[in-house]
């Protein structure tokens, strides 16, 4: 069982590509980070701090073993990822079990996280307040799951052959809508736009067929949000502080941008890595419903906490037991027997024990929510901190997975297997390259897909490797066939399963990405257009380098230039639009890849760039496609040495193929939405 991530879910993956009652404050002393020579070089080895059951039994979760543990646990993790702080809340059989903080939430002050004072932000597990909030109004008869979504809002959400989205396929991401990255996080409050202007300003392309295909999707949920405001007649932010904050009495809650100065006061910084002390700006979510919680963790244990008993806290009640139930239980299958999409929650059921959860990422903070219906247990954390590469993700995980196998063991199912033969064949069926099915496709963001397809490997003992299922060394972990299409990792809980029409695997997914996200395969031609990118960039590249170099030969040996009329004419034409076709993709490639890097560049400010590059590869690359061509008829007339003829026609076709990824990738065009 593993947290996904939520608001970035890795930003494409790569998608993708998905937030007390103890008195006294209860906070530790742990360093933010050790010194360097003490730090192990595999950041999730805190997962392996964790001490075996007793050999006489099952440890009883009570207050006072499950403390130890996690002091055992948390404060070295957060040393070895470089994570400035934590909170972490564990509740049980309707109370508050333990909530404590643990390291900084402020470094330069060196203040301590405070799991009753200090806010986090949770990232995608806002999103349950949100689909709690839809479902308070399914429940007054004011929503329909299944009725279009077009007759709640004021503009139009197009059908998709003939189906329009509803909020049923909201709520389990399967509306088919495309990623959509514009001005999703910002640091600047004045970038804030208003629901429903962000949600007008582009509808994302509906990519998949509606109800079949998971693709995790912020816009949908902050349509849901927006549906929300315009059902009840209230701001969202109004609606879930009468609705859902007060009742429960989380008072150091909001969604609300900026915070409010009384709770801003109380939010813990954010950090890359503590060791480098620099705490960021905070965090500002255009489509807020997606992501923009602020929280205390003993104000997460009181929402743990209704969801477990029904929807009601004390004497308050945010939904009805049915209606709880109903959310809590509606999957919405992926692939095969894996884990499903409930009404808002990811299914991540384990060792025999029914479990629901949603894991949330912002750029800084990083969380996990678990809950365990039938055994009336759940666990959140939070850090304030991205840490070492991977860190929080092996962290998280280490933590939720061993806290089920310490408190909530039991007996695997015995798998059956396949045969050898089998299982060779199967893995040859499978193998290949895919692409997530969450991804822009419609925009010149489309360019990310090419930057990282999926490759699912056959190794040579019949298993598969995932080139995105990598172990917490780095290295891809291997899954064996346990029954027909269906593989499970070797050192794990975790499955793989796969679609299989006419004897071809046409997609696949694995847990802990089932419910969010499938991978579907891609033609060879698709899966041959990075190398064949790459190639032509190359010899773009070679063709502009040969231009200075060449001349700088002839002078030193002081030979002439040997071309003239229409061959010296096509010969220097030719160097030109092997630059106007290397800028114009080279500058798109680079800024996505540097929107990657630094999310502020995702701005609206970004928006001049990006028109601007998007018309230069209009004029460029065409240009430069039609210069190639004629280059190489002039030369294959002409007397030039076989050479030269060979590379006018490399260089004609690497100028055709970046034509077509301009076309393709929406590279050309006027506009920035994405």
């Amino acid at each position: 069982m593993r947290a996904i991530p939520g608001m970035l879910c890795g930003l494409l993956m790569a998608a993708v590509a998905g937030l007390g009652q103890v008195s006294a404050q209860e906070t530790t002393g742990a360093p933010a980070s050790l010194p360097p020579a003490t730090i192990p070089a595999d950041p999730a080895a805190a997962g392996d701090l964790v001490p075996p059951a007793p050999a006489d039994g099952v440890p009883v979760l009570t207050r006072d073993d499950v403390e130890a543990w996690l002091d055992g646990f948390v404060p070295y993790a957060l040393a070895t990822g470089d994570i400035a702080g934590a909170v972490v809340v564990v509740v049980d059989d309707g109370q508050v079990l333990l909530q404590k903080g643990y390291g900084y939430s402020d470094l330069a002050t060196r203040s301590p996280v405070d799991p009753e004072a200090t806010l986090f932000r949770p990232g995608s597990i806002s999103k349950l307040f949100t689909w709690t909030a839809v479902m308070q109004l399914v429940e007054q008869g004011k929503l329909d799951l299944d009725a279009d979504v077009n007759q709640y809002i004021d503009f139009t959400v197009p059908e998709r052959d003939g189906k329009p989205a509803t909020l049923r396929q909201i709520m389990t991401h399967t509306t088919g809508m495309e990623e959509q990255i514009r001005a999703l996080i910002t640091a600047k409050d004045s970038e804030i736009t208003p629901l429903g202007e962000a949600l007008k300003h582009w509808v994302p392309e509906r990519i998949h067929e509606p109800g079949t295909t998971p693709a995790y999707s912020n816009y949908a949920t902050a349509l849901a949000g927006y549906i929300v405001e315009r059902v009840s007649g209230e701001s969202f932010d109004d609606y879930i502080d009468r609705h859902i904050f007060e009742p429960l009495g989380m008072a150091h809650s909001s969604f609300r941008q900026p915070l409010p100065p009384a709770l801003l006061a109380g939010m813990s910084k954010g950090y890359a890595r503590a060791s480098e002390g620099e705490a960021k700006e905070y965090e500002y979510i255009s489509l807020a419903p997606a992501g923009s919680l602020a929280s205390t963790g003993a104000d997460m244990a009181r929402f743990m906490l209704a969801h477990l008993q029904g929807g009601a806290y004390g004497d308050a009640r945010i939904l009805g037991a049915d209606t709880a139930r109903m959310m809590h239980t509606t999957g919405q299958a992926s692939v095969g027997p894996l884990n499903r999409m409930m009404l808002g929650f990811y299914e991540t059921s384990v060792n025999g024990h029914r479990a629901i959860a949603h894991g949330g990422d912002t750029q800084w903070f990083h969380s996990d929510l678990q809950l365990f219906p039938d055994d009336g247990i759940g666990i959140f954390v939070s850090m304030n901190s991205s840490g070492r590469e991977g860190a929080t993700g092996h962290v998280r995980n280490a933590l939720v997975r061993n806290f089920a196998d310490r408190y909530l063991p039991g007996t695997a199912e015995t798998a059956q297997g396949v045969s050898e033969e089998v299982a060779r064949e199967h893995a040859a069926q499978i193998a290949g390259t895919y692409t997530s099915s969450r991804r822009p496709e419609t925009t010149f963001m489309s360019l990310a897909n090419l930057l990282g397809p999926i490759k699912v490997l056959a190794n040579e003992d019949g298993t598969i490797s995932v080139s995105l299922a990598l172990g917490a060394n780095g290295v891809p972990r291997k899954w064996r066939e346990v029954s027909p299409y269906v593989w499970q990792d070797v050192a794990g809980a975790d499955r793989l399963a796969a679609d299989v029409v006419d004897g071809q695997v046409t997609r696949f997914t694995l847990e802990p990405f089932a419910p969010i996200m499938v991978f579907q395969r891609l033609s060879a031609w698709d899966a041959l257009a990075m190398p064949l990118l790459v190639a032509s960039l190359a010899i773009l590249l070679l063709t502009l380098l040969a231009w200075p170099v060449s001349a700088l030969v002839r002078r030193y040996y002081g030979v002439p230039y040997r071309l003239s009329g229409i061959d010296a004419r096509a010969h220097r034409l030719v160097r030109i639009a092997a630059l106007l076709a290397l800028l114009a993709v080279g500058g798109v490639l680079a800024l996505v890849l540097s929107m990657f890097n630094d999310l502020a560049l995702t701005s609206p400010d970004s928006d001049g760039l990006i028109v601007a590059l998007r018309l230069f590869a209009l004029v460029a690359l065409p240009v430069a496609a039609a210069i190639g061509v004629w280059n190489a008829w002039v030369v294959l007339r002409g007397r030039r040495r076989w050479l030269a003829k060979l590379w006018a026609v490399l260089l004609a076709l690497a100028c055709l193929f970046t034509l077509w990824i301009g076309f393709a990738n929406h590279l050309m065009g006027f506009g920035a939405n994405y």
